[in-house]
């Protein structure tokens, strides 16, 4: 069997698509009657393949989004035809999609489909992504929350299958070694305490304005020397956040670190006092786990698929009262029981997620909807 995997819409493997693409292809279960065949943006060619030696075809178009969706409107079907492929799996199919498939079809969705700023109502894209969700094999969505906000869209729960992200254990574990007074990860050097929130500066949904207005109530309760590190890679709403933090005052305590490496994003997390994550936007919710992996106490927001991917095992705030929010600071610093079972419950919570089940699970959609092969 020969499986065509997609790689646009993955961002060369700067975003979250980009880095759920990477941990799935170094995962995906070496089999003799199974080859792989990665295509997408010619300039992709070696960043998907390096740890995976899959082959890869590259396609010459330009590299903006409006030429990639409307190469999967009008020619990816036939593509996969043409490249014999038993079955597709589109890697950002909240993105990227075709309205008809000749091949049968497994779109991946970790987005909350509502958030994607070309999703608004009723807009072409809207339209025809829809369209590809109604007549694609299989869906693999990353939370139960996905899943719902599809079948509230009509689109059909039974080819709809939750396959929660995997976290890379040998990446994110607690580093108990690292016990000095400032955090050297070149090209920076940070202060401890500090919170931390890491997240791309994409758009109100990250409630990053929200944080830094509960950080500054904190500090002017508490007299705390804690620090914020928002870390994350300038987006749409950079602007907007740079200025919240020109207008704070403790915006000397926070720290915007724009693109931050993700092989070094553990050290950063186990160095903290506290993960914070106010957003409501969350479809994977990865900084939840990749904190409670590296052993820190997680306070998050209740919305989105944050609840069901913290289980029991953060500290909850509504993300839209600032006063509650300060509170779940205050409170995951001061109160050092909470503090000891965050720590210990998250570490054991996040042992659940791993990328070798994400793979095999992922695997087994794909076999399933290359059966269905008329």
């Amino acid at each position: 069997m020969l499986i065509g995997i997609d790689t646009f819409g993955a961002d060369h493997g700067r975003s979250g698509i980009g880095l759920y693409l990477l941990s799935l292809l170094s995962k995906l279960p070496k089999l003799d009657s199974i080859s792989y065949e990665l295509f997408g943006s010619e300039i992709d060619r070696y960043n998907f393949t390096t740890s995976n030696n899959f082959s890869f075809t590259g396609i010459s178009i330009p590299d903006s989004v409006l030429s990639e969706f409307i190469w999967h409107l009008t020619r990816a079907s036939s593509f996969s035809v043409k490249r014999g492929y038993d079955v597709t799996l589109y890697s950002a199919g909240g993105r990227f999609l075709p309205t008809n498939f000749k091949v049968p079809g497994v779109a991946v969705v970790n987005d909350v489909i509502s958030e994607l700023p070309s999703f608004n109502q009723g807009s072409f894209f809207a339209k025809k992504i829809k369209k590809g969700f109604m007549n694609c094999t299989k869906i693999i969505v990353a939370s139960q929350f996905i899943k719902k906000e599809l079948v509230s869209m009509s689109i059909n729960p039974e080819k709809i299958e939750v396959i929660h992200n995997g976290i890379d254990h040998s990446l994110f574990y607690p580093r108990t070694e690292l016990t000095g007074d400032v955090v050297e990860i070149k090209p920076f050097a940070i202060k401890r305490p500090y919170f931390i929130y890491a997240s791309k500066l994409q758009g109100p949904a990250k409630k990053h304005v929200e944080l830094i207005r509960a950080f500054s109530v904190f500090k002017k309760k508490t007299g705390l020397p804690h620090r914020l590190i928002l870390a994350g890679g300038a987006g749409p709403y950079f602007d907007t956040v740079h200025k919240e933090v020109m207008d704070s005052p403790y915006g000397s305590d926070i720290f915007l670190t724009g693109f931050f490496p993700h092989e070094n994003l553990s050290e950063l997390y186990s160095c903290a006092d506290a993960c914070i994550v106010p957003s409501v936007g969350e479809g994977v919710g990865m900084p939840v786990l990749e904190a409670m992996a590296s052993g820190v106490p997680v306070a998050c927001a209740k919305a989105g698929a944050l609840p069901e991917i913290a289980g029991s095992n953060a500290l909850f705030f509504s993300p839209d009262d600032i006063g509650s929010m300060a509170d779940a600071m205050e409170t995951i610093i001061l109160d050092k029981t909470l503090r000891e079972k965050l720590h210990a419950d998250g570490i054991a919570w996040a042992k659940r997620f791993s990328w070798e089940k994400t793979a095999s699970k992922t695997l087994e959609v794909l076999c399933q909807a290359a059966k269905t092969r008329k």
